[in-house]
């Protein structure tokens, strides 16, 4: 009966999973729906242990109880015979004896109300240990499950990026900059009415000192005279 029970309500828990396994379903949403259905069960379950252990100690009682009236007829049934009443002894040994026979159906059905309602409540520990497995599972999954979506979100992202040619728009703008700033270089270097380079300057100062040497030779002559005789033969 214990199994018979148990093996019920799995079956059915088993066939809902197996049809939302079926139809993709979420699986978040799958395990949630498994472990309500077999708290469910665990409830239910419990409202029927129950019954059982309730009849396990009605029949305990009863097996008890016969027993004790059995003992009782005995007892009468030997008082009887000390005072001579054989006749009475008998009837007392007769209900005993009816006493005997129940004590002995109540006793043997309490035995195996006890065994099932035992294995019922082992199947109740059993059920509730799955009920805390598949909690761990689903925490377990969820986790899972986030990680997969994660990387699925970040694996399409990089490829919409390759797709969509953006590595190459960066590699071409930063050329485009390199190239402007060689332009802008070429026409610092130009001069560009911008301030002369370090080498123009240079190059202005050298020229200055030969207009003073040639100034200096122009005077030398002017003070000389004009001797172009002299300088000639010389």
């Amino acid at each position: 009966m214990a199994r018979t029970v148990f093996d019920r309500m799995m079956s059915m828990i088993r066939a809902n999973l197996d049809h939302m396994l079926s139809k993709a379903e979420d699986p978040q949403k799958v395990l949630d729906l498994a472990i309500l259905d077999m708290q469910a069960a665990l409830v239910e379950a419990k409202k029927q242990v129950a019954v059982v252990i309730a009849d396990e100690r009605r029949l305990h009682k009863q097996a008890r109880e016969a027993g004790g009236a059995a003992s009782q007829w005995e007892q009468k049934a030997m008082l009887a015979i000390r005072s001579g009443a054989e006749d009475l002894a008998r009837a007392a040994l007769i209900r005993k004896k009816e006493h005997d026979e129940l004590a002995t159906m109540y006793g043997e059905q309490w035995q195996s109300q006890k065994n099932s309602s035992d294995a019922l409540r082992s199947a109740l520990v059993g059920l509730s240990q799955k009920i805390a497995e598949a909690h761990r599972t689903r925490r377990m999954l969820v986790a899972r499950m986030r990680r997969a979506e994660a990387q699925r979100t970040i694996n399409a992202t990089l490829a919409g990026l390759n797709a969509s040619g953006h590595d190459g728009a960066l590699e071409r703008m930063e050329n485009r900059v390199t190239q402007i700033e060689a332009e802008a270089d070429a026409t610092l270097e130009l001069g560009g009415g911008m301030e002369p380079s370090l080498e123009a300057q240079f190059r202005a100062l050298e020229a200055g000192s030969v207009d003073d040497e040639l100034a200096e030779l122009k005077q030398r002559v002017a003070l000389e005279g004009h001797r172009p005789k002299a300088l000639a033969s010389a």
